[in-house]
């Protein structure tokens, strides 16, 4: 965790760097702007520091305040600093192209000017779309067939929500949006696969309520992100417990005729928190049944095959804000939607109900997800 961290400032520090160079070789500014610019930025790169501490000792609206501004700095600067990577790339062909064709390239480079403007409003355009695109919140449906499913309870209406990350940013008026949502397909349960919560636990209060609010026919479900774990796992747990939430931590359950497990994430074993594996959890149940299986991240773990039937995960938000969804699909197998996997098992992947960090979704939407599990003999 500290690597990570010491990782992650070391990198955002660097970016912000980037982005003051550019600044500077377009703006041509001397000290008084020069000074103030480095001192905001260097304020930006600690402001998790600071939003953190400022949470823990109850200055409640300094921690939104600066997790907005810091939040929506990162955003714009990530989106400024892919823009204007892609025309430095150009700018090194054109330059490379000129060693051998100078008089052909000489007037094609994008200048200094012209670089630092067109990713800055690129930037601010994408951050102004995303987001709205943040708060259009769609449903996705899944239907699943299979002779495992007993007919009594067919078809069986599944809704999942994840990544909602309740805390500083997604409050009353995000969650409301989300449980609209989720009230209009009318489940008959309701799985939350992690990240429920964002912040520290103790700024959520009355949120719970409006969870509570929704009683699906077969009670509701959820497992452990990382971020339970970052804002506490008793917390977290207690959180969960008044929003009318049973934790399946390395256990499962038999409701409406079909078996329904989950796991921890494995941000729990920074804590020393342990609970039994994947496959000693999945082969301890029945094969009989139509297994449920709720985990955060969307890994696929090859003891498991054939020992679940549907696999329930969100975590990686499907990038939240292209591009980073390429580099998130480097290393998962899917970032969204539903994969087949061998021995008849199936993995979803959601995008996300919420929003990490940044306040804004590009090319991700968020997503309330309809899992319609239907009894076939055929199947």
């Amino acid at each position: 965790m500290r690597l990570f961290l010491l990782l992650f400032f070391l990198v955002y520090g660097w970016v912000n760097l980037y982005v003051f160079l550019k600044a500077k070789a377009a703006l041509v500014f001397g000290t008084a702007i020069a000074l103030p610019l480095a001192l905001f930025m260097l304020i930006m790169v600690l402001a998790p520091i600071i939003v953190h501490y400022s949470e823990r000792l109850g200055r409640d609206l300094l921690s939104r305040i600066m997790a907005y501004i810091a939040f929506a700095w990162g955003g714009v600067l990530f989106l400024f600093f892919s823009a204007s990577i892609v025309i430095d790339l150009y700018n090194l062909l054109v330059y490379t192209a000129r060693l051998v064709f100078p008089a052909r390239f000489s007037s094609l480079a994008v200048s200094a000017t012209a670089a630092f403007y067109a990713p800055l409003l690129l930037s601010l355009l994408i951050f102004v779309y995303g987001y709205f695109e943040a708060r259009s919140i769609r449903t996705e449906r899944l239907t699943i067939r299979s002779r495992k499913i007993p007919a009594a309870f067919s078809p069986l209406r599944i809704v999942q929500v994840s990544d909602v990350h309740l805390g500083l940013i997604v409050r009353e008026e995000r969650l409301r949006g989300i449980l609209r949502r989720v009230e209009l397909e009318k489940p008959d349960i309701l799985v939350s696969t992690g990240d429920l919560i964002d912040g520290q636990v103790c700024n959520l209060n009355g949120l719970e309520n409006l969870l509570k609010e929704i009683r699906p026919k077969f009670g509701k479900y959820a497992v452990t992100g990382n971020h339970e774990f970052y804002a506490g796992i008793d917390n977290s747990e207690c959180f969960a417990e008044r929003a009318g939430f049973k934790l399946l931590r390395g256990t499962a359950v038999s409701v409406a005729g079909i078996a329904m497990a989950g796991i921890d994430d494995p941000a729990g074993s920074f804590y020393g928190i342990k609970t039994a594996t994947e496959m000693e959890l999945l082969s301890s149940l029945p094969k009989d049944k139509f297994v449920l299986f709720l985990k955060h991240r969307p890994l696929v773990d090859r003891k498991s095959d054939g020992l679940f039937d549907l696999q329930l995960s969100g975590h990686i938000h499907k990038g939240q804000i292209f591009p980073f969804t390429l580099l998130t699909s480097l290393y998962y197998p899917i970032t969204s939607g539903r994969l087949d996997l061998p021995n008849n098992s199936i993995m979803y992947v959601s995008r996300g109900s919420g929003t990490w960090g940044p306040p804004i979704r590009f090319l991700a939407p968020p997503e309330v997800t309809l899992i319609e599990l239907v009894h076939d003999e055929d199947v």
